[in-house]
């Protein structure tokens, strides 16, 4: 078989496998938000290309293997080159709204970024051009390559960390150089050996300026700025980088009395992509644990009695300690991270007291909604820990990351899980005006009122100075209970927000805000006789998140936007505070970039084919690029859920429906492209409906059952979303060959902007709208394109 289709398939695993790593990258970098953005944008390169293709002839250049040969090692050489423009540009988020080098920063920024996909783009969209009658196959071993880099990308970052996936991806890009040379020029061969044997040798020794370059805003930044902090730990695996920092600026204890005077042990800090510090406190038998009595999570251990405990997400264990010198008779940790788990029982086992070897505690690794679909047992106490960073409501920075921990579905199966007695207890950071807490608090509500129950007789809340705490229990307070919830509030100075019955004078008597914010807002709701309407009239977004749209930290409404355009550029948040603001701006930019590259091409294009063949070519792909990327961008999302990692659901899904839509598109010759499209129609409109079912089924499964799962599950969808776009360059090539290039540019700049628009259509209405409108796309490009259809049948018959 010819080395083009290899070459092909090896320049697409690398593109993908470079995709994947920058997403952890810029995690680690800058931020989810950050890392969604970047990719985004530099998706622009492969629209590039193909406008590239249309205006410039001779990039095809009628020998292939030859032009295929240079974008291949000029690609090889951009993935690092460009990686390390990306990591040393000097562009601060937080200062772009009164430094104007920030914004060119920025744009050299995203060209960098865009340049690798560009070259790519070349390499695939050529042979597309010019092997007429082979688009079938070339599309094939574009996506069959894009499956296997989904995959390489998972092993090699637990392997070799972001920095080396990067240097991995290269070596696939220099390969495919290799296999074009091969038997046709020494110098080629010799220049392709020479490259490989350098990502080779930095993979082996990464040279210490390969190391990615963190925000001095995070939590990681902050505490080693201090002298004498010190790097103990580094690792990373498919879906985190994990640190462990020793610092004498931490002391992390969310919630303490201020009633407690004594000092805090020595603690280690752990950080999950430079973010969420969680501490590893030492529990030697000598150390002095009597600060937990004063963290408000002590609060249920004093309305139970050798509670059965669920913890979720104990990370370093602070929570773990406060259970275990309260008396648990049993405590179940369920860590979704093993490296977590690996550092606190392994490498740090005696500084930790040996708390996770402990016979009372069970250490589960996964994520918690899959352990609880998978038990029977019930606990007398579930908690929520605290397991990020404080996050101002106002920056709108992480209003993409899904949470399913606080969902809708999620508080009724805690609710459950609890036995008779049993409490739900959920420990947020406090925000002003009210916000996670509220929010907290609406899911609570929903859980109970589903249930059945009155929630204001299950309810009950307290705040410090930095942090709010809500008790949920099974059966309602008793008199007795709230005497005791009154008494530890007034003995550790906490602030009381609500209990049943409880009077406005026992509000706002700690921390004095201007007004009893918390209380009122906390009454409010749990009088509101329609929540929905009193969550439109909330200054914030605080309505419970679902499943199928599970962003609980996306606060915001169409009515904040005066006070952020008052604020812009004047608190310390990334782009001036602009939060959810620069997802429109984002689009408006790719909006443009895209206009301009789909535009430009017309004015060459002039002589080739009819007004009417223009116009359906245009729709027809650019709908092609919306529908895939409406589909593809929802079930990442949903498959979060099912895989419990961002990471693996981006994996995964990739896989499967890149996989079989190579498989669908080497089909796609004995198919027939009206009723595909209808079929693929109808399964779309299908799996909103039938996730949830196969979801909640196969839950409990083990990690390794359930990538399989999500494989076969979306093996039909994919096979069947591979045949529009070979089918349709095939009949484009019989009408207007020279609009190939334009399309495959059409494509990947609808591809552009459907990732924004995916991602703000599921922030707003849910993934379900967001593939209702995929199956729309999918039905308007047939209706458009089927004169050409049509008449290419005429033609054949």
């Amino acid at each position: 078989m010819s080395p083009i289709y290899w070459a092909i398939f090896f320049v697409s695993a690398a593109t993908l496998t470079f995709e994947i790593a920058l997403t952890r990258i810029f995690s680690v970098a800058q931020g989810y938000h950050f890392a969604f953005m970047a990719v985004s944008l530099a998706l622009l390169g492969f629209g590039a290309s193909g406008t590239a293709l249309a205006v410039f002839p001779k990039l095809l250049r009628r020998d292939l293997p030859s032009s295929l040969f240079i974008y291949s090692l000029l690609f090889s050489l951009s993935l690092p080159a460009c990686y390390l423009i990306s990591n040393y540009i000097p562009f601060d988020s937080y200062q772009i709204t009164w430094d104007r080098r920030q914004i060119l920063y920025l744009a050299i920024y995203y060209l960098s970024l865009a340049l690798p996909f560009f070259l790519a783009g070349l390499t695939i969209g050529a042979p597309l051009a010019l092997l007429v009658g082979q688009e079938s196959r070339i599309y094939f071993f574009n996506l069959a390559g894009s499956g296997l880099g989904c995959i390489a990308a998972l092993v090699s970052l637990s392997l070799v960390g972001g920095e080396g996936t990067v240097v991995l991806a290269s070596l696939g890009g220099a390969l495919a150089a290799l296999l074009l040379a091969y038997g046709r020029s020494p110098a080629r061969i010799a220049a392709s050996m020479a490259v490989l044997i350098v990502w080779l040798l930095i993979l082996l020794r990464p040279p210490d300026y390969f190391t990615i370059k963190m925000s001095p805003y995070k939590p990681l930044s902050n505490s080693l700025r201090y002298k004498g902090a010190e790097l103990l730990l580094r690792r990373w695996n498919a879906f985190s980088r994990l640190d462990v920092v020793k610092s004498p600026g931490l002391h992390a204890a969310p919630g303490l009395s201020p009633s407690y005077f004594g000092p805090l042990p020595t603690q280690l800090g752990i950080t999950t992509d430079g973010d969420n510090l969680r501490p590893l406190t030492s529990a030697t038998p000598d150390t002095d644990l009597s600060f937990l009595d004063y963290l408000p999570v002590s609060l249920p251990y004093q309305l139970l009695t050798e509670p059965r405990v669920l913890i979720l997400e104990p990370g370093g264990g602070l929570d773990l300690l406060v259970a275990l010198r309260k008396g648990a008779q049993k405590v179940v940790a369920v860590e979704a991270n093993p490296l977590v788990t690996y550092v606190v029982r392994e490498l740090y086992g005696d500084f930790a007291g040996g708390i996770f070897q402990e016979r009372r505690v069970t250490v589960v690794n996964e994520i918690g909604r899959s352990y609880l679909q998978r038990t029977e047992a019930q606990f007398d106490l579930i908690q929520l820990s605290l397991s990020d960073s404080f996050r101002p409501v106002t920056s709108g920075a992480y209003s993409l990351q899904e949470n399913y921990t606080y969902t809708e579905e999620a508080f009724i199966g805690y609710w459950e899980h609890l036995s008779p007695q049993g409490i739900l207890m959920v420990h947020r950071w406090l925000q002003i005006p009210p916000s996670e807490g509220m929010r907290t608090v609406a899911l609570a509500v929903t859980a109970l009122e589903r249930a059945g129950v009155d929630p204001g007789q299950h309810i009950a809340a307290l705040r410090s100075f930095s942090t709010m705490l809500l008790l949920v229990k099974r059966s309602p307070f008793t008199p007795q209970e709230i005497e005791k919830i009154r008494e530890f509030a007034s003995e550790r100075q906490l602030d009381l927000v609500y209990y049943p019955s409880m009077p406005l004078e026992e509000a706002n008597k700690i921390y004095l805000l201007e007004k009893p914010e918390y209380y009122l807002a906390y009454q409010d709701l749990l009088r509101a006789q329609d929540k929905a309407e009193f969550y439109r009239g909330y200054p914030f977004d605080v309505s419970p998140p679902s499943d199928d749209r599970p962003f609980f930290f996306h606060f915001f409404t169409w009515k904040q936007i005066p006070a952020i355009l008052e604020s812009l550029g004047k608190i310390w948040q990334p782009f001036g505070g602009s939060g959810y603001l620069v997802l429109w701006a984002l689009l408006i930019l790719a909006l443009l970039a895209s206009l301009v590259l789909i535009i430009l091409p017309l004015s060459f294009l002039r002589g080739i084919g009819g007004r009417g063949i223009r116009g359906r070519v245009f729709l027809y792909f650019f709908l092609l690029g919306i529908g895939y990327l409406f589909v593809e961008i929802p079930l990442i999302q949903r498959f979060i859920l099912f895989l419990g990692h961002p990471v693996y659901a981006l994996g995964a899904v990739l896989f499967a429906l890149l996989t079989f839509s190579g498989l669908g598109s080497l089909s796609s010759p004995r198919l027939p492209l009206g009723r595909g499209i209808l079929l693929l129609v109808a399964m779309i409109f299908l799996y909103p409906f039938l996730l949830p079912h196969l979801f909640r089924s196969l839950l409990g499964l083990g990690l390794g059952l359930r990538l399989l799962s999500s494989i076969l599950i979306l093996a039909p969808l994919g096979f069947l979303m591979g045949l529009p776009f070979p089918k349709g360059i095939a009949v484009t090539s019989r009408f207007a060959p020279g609009f190939i290039p334009w399309a495959w540019g059409i494509n990947g700049c609808a591809s552009v902007l459907s990732s924004i628009l995916a991602s703000m259509g599921a922030l707003t209405f849910g993934f379900s709208w967001v593939l209702a409108c995929a199956g729309g796309a999918y039905l308007v490009g047939l209706a458009v394109f089927y004169p050409l259809i049509r008449g290419t049948r005429e033609a054949n018959s």
